[in-house]
């Protein structure tokens, strides 16, 4: 039997709204029983949509795009399991994965079979520039951090939760559309966190890592990224396991040949550390899944497909048909390797080192005290470790083993005797200052940096500023924190001008200090730098035409003034020198007479004195496109808008201005039953849309 349904906009009393920084979240019940197909808008525009249902049976959906055109059906993929402590459980609630569908103004529903309740979830994702910020381990890809794609730390449910140890690999895929850009895969990935978390119930986003399309690779559930930390993303299975899902639908398309270099180049590396051979076969307990019961014992590859763990069909035929290629693939990279170290045995009696080279080379089991020192050592040749120290007499530890193989070789480290394994080193990524240049003015501003940065594991963090010629190192921030993003600010103060390298250090309890350092500068030669409009419209209408910009020099320097594009040359506005006092520039957005496109841009100032080249910049945005305004109800005064602007409006023969948002929204009114209305938008860049009125 099929049903056809049409979600509506319908305000139902139930917990459905989330907004969580870029991403906003609206969860509809969808009305069960004969409907005729029509094209009914949902609560809010939408470029991604999740759907639960309760039933054993299937549900089919389609989109609208905003220019009216109904996209094909697809199938809901139930892919997505229940997280512990997942508040749909209980209920027997079938999570359908979330989609990105564009764009969406409307949304279609068929049933086949038996569906009790359904519910659709309706995301719209802010798509913002390509993330630039990647974190790099030891051997590892680089890796988009939680803080690049702007994950939403606050809206998490718990802390994470480790594994004794990583055993193997599950891949998956995302379901969905193949169709996306590189800046819109970080949207994406900001939804699924929100509906892993608002939507599912789940602690955290479900997958340890994401993978697009282009290649880049995202830090998924947070926890750290060398640490055995517990996902969401196969049912009975998440424990000892790494989730690493492919952001696309692979049950007819080949994932494109950057999307399994990145998958291959993430999962060798990451079972590396956990010195796992990819090309084995791990004996499993299941936790209870509806094709695993809990208890039944299952045998896996260390690189296994979701389909392998549960009732899926993930990570879709293509992709899993590439799966014994991939491990063979993965079995490749980064060698030479030590697979599954070992240390069997008790303190006062023998204990046996064991380990398995990927090649034959010279190793050494070392075994040393809490302070460094050497207790015992082994040594031999061979593509096999085997070697066995008598303990007797040695104390109760805690002693630390280590099993080398040389530089070429990830080493294996444990612990012996009474006590914790102590704590990982820290990971400090991400080290930024914004601005890098400091340039303090008479009323205070412009000495101020913000520095950002992530820790992988809570420490206490120690920051020093020293300049190039050798000066003593100045402490400027100290304190225990978290982990997860952090930062602190640096004031110039009373620094001299120069150039400074700045040095943080984070330690963990107990464990291994890390560092990082950046260039400061301080140069006080510009300053009052101020450009203005955000928002330029050089389109002749005589509205935001040109960007100004101002400073003031305490010296007479060559300048260049210059228009960059993350960081690309764009436009070369002015060069050539200019004498103290203040100074004001404009630029009428054109590029070697041609005018630039839209898009955010840096304007830069340089100036050149004794410390060199020092580039001044702020960012700016060409807006040259109108907004788009559409009267949905007049009784309400229900409207869209494409972007943010102000509104001029006409009610009833009432004049007034509105701040909207971009999306649908509804303009407050308080003067009786609305008969008539004129509105017109303006956005930042005084771009005006065209009149809407009623009829």
């Amino acid at each position: 039997m099929r049903k056809l349904l049409v979600a509506t906009a319908l305000a139902l009393a139930l917990p459905s709204v989330a907004s969580a920084g870029n991403v906003a979240m609206v969860a509809r019940d969808v009305p069960l029983g004969a409907r005729s197909l029509q094209a009914a808008a949902p609560p809010m525009r939408f470029n991604m949509l999740g759907v639960h249902w309760r039933g054993a049976g299937s549900v089919e959906v389609r989109t609208r795009s905003l220019r009216g055109a109904w996209r094909t059906w697809q199938d809901v993929d139930d892919d997505a399991r229940p997280d512990i402590g997942s508040l749909e459980r209980a209920r027997g609630v079938r999570d359908g994965n979330l989609v990105w569908t564009g764009a969406s103004s409307a949304v279609q529903f068929r049933t086949h079979g038996r569906v009790a309740a359904l519910r659709a979830y309706y995301l719209w994702s802010r798509v913002t520039t390509v993330p630039t910020r990647h974190v790099s381990m030891a051997g590892s890809p680089a890796i988009v951090p939680r803080s690049g794609w702007f994950a939403d730390e606050k809206i998490l449910r718990a802390k994470p939760l480790y594994a004794p140890a990583l055993r193997y690999a599950v891949v998956h895929h995302t379901a969905g559309t193949n169709a996306y850009t590189p800046a819109q895969s970080a949207a994406i990935v900001r939804g699924i966190e929100v509906y892993h978390v608002k939507g599912n119930g789940w602690n955290d986003i479900g997958y340890n890592f994401l993978v697009d399309r282009y290649g880049t690779v995202y830090e998924g559930r947070g926890g750290g990224i060398e640490r055995p930390v517990i996902g969401a993303h196969a049912e009975g299975f998440n424990t000892g396991s790494v989730g690493v899902s492919m952001i696309g639908n692979f049950k007819a398309a080949t994932p494109p040949a950057a999307q399994q270099s990145a998958v291959a180049n993430l999962i060798a590396w990451r079972l590396d550390v956990a010195h796992v051979d990819p090309l084995s076969k791990v004996v499993v307990t299941s936790g209870g899944n509806a094709k695993y019961r809990a208890g039944k014992v299952v045998t896996l590859r260390a690189v296994s497909g979701h389909r392998d763990t549960g009732p899926s069909e993930c990570p879709g035929a293509r992709a899993y048909a590439l799966l014994p290629a991939l491990a063979q693939r993965i079995s490749r990279i980064g060698l030479p390797k030590l697979y599954s170290p070992t240390a069997v045995g008790a303190l006062g009696g023998p204990i046996r080192f064991q380990g398995r080279l990927s090649s034959a080379r010279a190793w050494t089991v070392t075994v040393a005290d809490a302070k460094g020192k050497t207790l015992a050592r082994g040594t031999g040749r061979g593509s096999l470790v085997d070697w066995t120290w008598t303990s007797a007499g040695a104390g109760k530890g805690p002693f630390t083993w280590t099993i080398d193989a040389g530089a070429a070789v990830r080493p294996a480290t444990g612990v012996l005797g009474k006590g914790t394994v102590p704590p990982p080193p820290a990971t400090l990524a991400g080290l930024t200052a914004a601005p890098a240049v400091l340039s303090p003015n008479a009323d205070g501003s412009g000495g101020v940096a913000t520095i950002s940065f992530t820790l992988g594991v809570p420490a206490q963090v120690i920051a020093s500023v020293a300049d190039w010629n050798g000066g003593a190192a100045v402490p400027v921030f100290t304190a225990g924190l978290p982990a997860g993003p952090g930062s602190f600010q640096v004031a110039a103060g009373t620094l001299p001008d120069g150039r400074y390298t700045l040095l943080v250090t984070a330690t963990p309890t107990g464990g291994k200090a890390v560092s990082q350092q950046l260039e400061l500068v301080v140069d006080r030669t510009l300053g009052s730098y101020a450009a203005a409009p955000a928002a330029v419209s050089p389109n002749g209408d005589g509205v935001s035409d040109t960007l100004t910009l101002s400073f003031v020099l305490a010296a007479d320097v060559p300048v260049r003034f210059e228009i960059k594009k993350a960081g690309a040359f764009v436009a070369s506005v002015f060069a050539g020198p200019l004498t103290a006092g203040s100074h004001v520039l404009s630029w009428d957005g054109l590029s070697a007479g041609v005018r630039v496109p839209d898009g955010s841009y840096d304007a830069v100032v340089t100036v050149t004195d004794a410390l060199g080249d020092v580039p001044y910049s702020l960012p700016f945005a060409i807006d040259t496109t109108p907004p788009v305004l559409t009267l949905l109800e007049l009784a309400r005064l229900r409207f869209q808008l494409s972007e943010p602007a102000t509104l001029t409006l006409l009610v009833n023969g009432t004049t007034f201005e509105y701040v909207a948002p971009k999306s649908a929204f509804t303009v407050p009114w308080t003067g009786g039953t609305v008969t008539s209305v004129s509105a017109q938008a303006r956005d930042g860049a005084g771009n005006v849309s065209a009149i809407v009125k009623s009829p």
